[in-house]
Parts: C-alpha cells; structure tokens; sequence
C-alpha cells in the first residue's frame, strides 16, 4: 500500500460530458479503478483510500455534479439518475477505460447500479459500499431534502446553516453517515461551492427533485442479468443504508458477495478507509 500518494494534490484534469465539464484526479498506475460518491461530498470522499491502492491500480476519482463540484452545468442538463449514470458511462468512454472496477457509496451507488444495467461494457468488476438502493432511494430520513429541493431559498438557508460546524457532524448534516467528525478542512471542500454559488445549488436541487426509488427498484431487476463479480462491502451499523439489503442484493446478483465491516457509518470511506482498502485490494486480485 502506498500511502505517500496525496489524492489531494494530485493533477486535475476534465472531462466533457452532456450536462457539463466534469473535474477528476488520477493517482497510480495498473487495472482501472473508478471512484464514485454521492450527494453534498466530492472525490475527496476517497482521499483516504485511494492512495492505499495506487501502487497496484489506475485510480481514477471524478467530482460529480451533485453539489461537492465546483463547476456549475448546463442551466438545462439533464441531471436525473440516468442521466447522471450517463455521466459515469461518459467518463468511461473518454478516458478509453476497459475492464473497470467501480467502486461506489451513497447516492453514486445507486447511480451505478443503473449504469451497471445500461452501459455494462466497460464494467469488470463492482465494489457497492453503502447506498442507495432497492426502494430506499433517498433513505427516509433524507427525503425532506427533495420537498426542500423545490423552494431555493429554503434549500439555501439549510446549507447556509452547514457553515457551522456543530451542524454538519450533526444528525442534520453528516452525523447520520459518518461515525466520527469529518476533518473540517475536508468538509468545507464539500460544501463550500454549494453553500457559495446559486448555479452550483441550482444543480443540486435538480437532482433531489428527479430522485426516485423507481429508477433503482427497476436496477435490481435488471442486475439478476449482470453476471460481473460484484462485493458489497457494507458498514454493519450503517443508520440509513440497512446492511440487510446488501444481504438481498447479493441474492439477486449472479456473482456477488457481501462483507460487512465493523465500526463505521454509511461512510465507509470516512471512518475505515483501510479495512475497505484491503477489501477492494484483495476482490481485485482474485481471479
């Protein structure tokens, strides 16, 4: 493991896609791995993961359009759950990527699973860390956010309120999916273009209003096709993301196994990033 890479000051580079630019950083060398996050974080999601697994892969780590990302898309992109799946595939597609491992957590998850469904060809191999999926696309204790996605202002004031500290590691920001206080530095990277720029909440709020568990209950019936190896590597006292469904989901994959990891929130990445680490490292290197 080579833990002297830094995701953090690693080149940036872009890529065009049909909602806008897509920013990524790339560390390491070897079999393709690409990183996906979720909602309100970016590709610092995996700074502490990533660099464990550089000596053996190509980390590949976009930033997304769903609210960590700095630059604003289309005024008219299409940011729904395909079509931000889309995006994915897009990123696969430019940078000539084959057999792919993803990696995904949170709502990337469930972005995955459907592109897993749609555009497999590049896809080698998945790692689902806690996400979305079957009908809890948003988690229920999230689902105020989409009523909150249609009123700007309100939507707003909640992020103007994640500038205080106490908030965003409480249940109210992160605390429901992060064990331990996120480093604050890393938090107001997360935030900080959502809470500074109209166009970037403009983004967010069209993506919580085009969630819907019907994309991702659809995904799970599909993937019983998708004959790939899959690990689902689940926190076991995840509050939002229920283990039991990384139980179900293995059921319906062809190819899949779960492990369950100890001490973590939804977050996995956050509170044990080298027990995953070691996870995808040795599902990499079966095979």
């Amino acid at each position: 493991m080579n833990e002297s890479i830094d995701l953090e000051t690693a080149t940036e580079r872009t890529v065009a896609t049909e909602p806008g630019p897509i920013h990524y950083r790339e560390i390491g060398s070897g079999p393709p791995l690409v990183f996906i996050h979720g909602l309100l974080v970016n590709g610092l999601l995996w700074r502490k993961v990533a660099p464990l697994l550089a000596d053996g892969h190509r980390c590949i780590v976009p930033d997304l359009p769903l609210g960590g990302h700095r630059t604003p898309m289309k005024v008219d992109a299409d940011l729904s759950p395909p079509a931000l799946a889309n995006v994915i595939g897009d990123i696969l597609d430019a940078l000539d990527l084959r057999d792919v491992t993803l990696v995904a957590n949170d709502t990337g998850g469930a972005l995955t699973q459907i592109l897993a469904t749609s555009r497999p060809e590049r896809i080698g191999r998945l790692v689902l860390t806690s996400c979305d999926m079957f009908d809890n696309f948003l988690p229920p204790v999230f689902r105020p956010l989409q009523w909150i996605g249609s009123y700007p202002s309100a939507l707003g004031m909640i992020l103007q309120s994640m500038r205080s500290t106490t908030i965003r590691n409480s249940p109210l920001g992160f605390g429901w999916v992060a064990k331990r206080p996120i480093d604050k530095r890393i938090s107001d990277l997360y935030l900080h273009s959502a809470i500074q720029s109209a166009r970037i909440r403009h983004d967010v709020a069209k993506t919580l209003r085009a969630i819907d568990s019907r994309y991702t209950v659809e995904a799970a019936r599909r993937l019983t096709d998708f004959n790939r190896p899959t690990l689902l590597a689940w926190a076991r006292e995840d509050r939002v993301f229920p283990a039991d469904h990384a139980v179900r989901m293995a059921e319906i994959l062809p190819d899949a196994a779960v492990e369950l990891i100890d001490d973590s929130y939804a977050f996995v990445p956050e509170d044990q990033p080298i027990r995953l680490a070691e996870a995808i490292r040795a599902f990499t290197d079966i095979g």
